[in-house]
C-alpha cells in the first residue's frame, strides 16, 4: 500500500529546496503572466464573438418571426454591448493584476532594503 505524504514534510522540502536555490519559490497559484498581444487578441475575440452571438441570435428570432431586420439590428447592438462590457472587465482585471504584481515587487524591494 502507498502511504499518504505528510504536508508539514512536503512544506519542509520545499522550504529547504528552495533555501537550496538561493531563491524563494514562487506559489503555485501565481499564474501565468500574460502578454500584451495575448491580452489585445483575447479583447477582440470577447468583442467580435459577443457581436456575432447577439447578430445570430437576432437573425434567429427574425427568421422565426419574419420580423427582418429589426431583431438582428438591435441584437447586434446587445452584442455588442454585451461585447464592450466583458472587455472593460478583462481590462479591470488586468489592471488589477497588474497593480498587485507592482505591490509585491514593491514591498520585496522595501523588506530587502531593510535586511540590507
Amino acid at each position: 500500500m502507498a502511504q499518504e505524504p505528510d504536508p508539514e514534510r512536503l512544506r519542509a522540502l520545499e522550504a529547504r529546496l528552495a533555501e537550496a536555490k538561493g531563491s524563494k519559490a514562487k506559489p503555485a497559484a501565481a499564474g501565468k503572466d500574460f502578454s500584451q498581444a495575448e491580452v489585445a487578441w483575447r479583447m477582440v475575440l470577447e468583442l467580435t464573438s459577443g457581436i456575432m452571438i447577439g447578430g445570430s441570435i437576432g437573425y434567429g428570432l427574425d427568421y422565426l418571426f419574419g420580423t427582418r431586420p429589426i431583431l438582428l439590428i438591435v441584437f447586434l447592438l446587445f452584442g455588442f454591448a454585451a461585447g464592450i462590457r466583458t472587455v472593460m472587465g478583462t481590462a479591470r482585471d488586468m489592471q488589477e493584476r497588474q497593480l498587485r504584481a507592482q505591490a509585491i515587487e514593491t514591498q520585496a524591494e522595501h523588506s530587502a532594503g531593510t535586511e540590507g
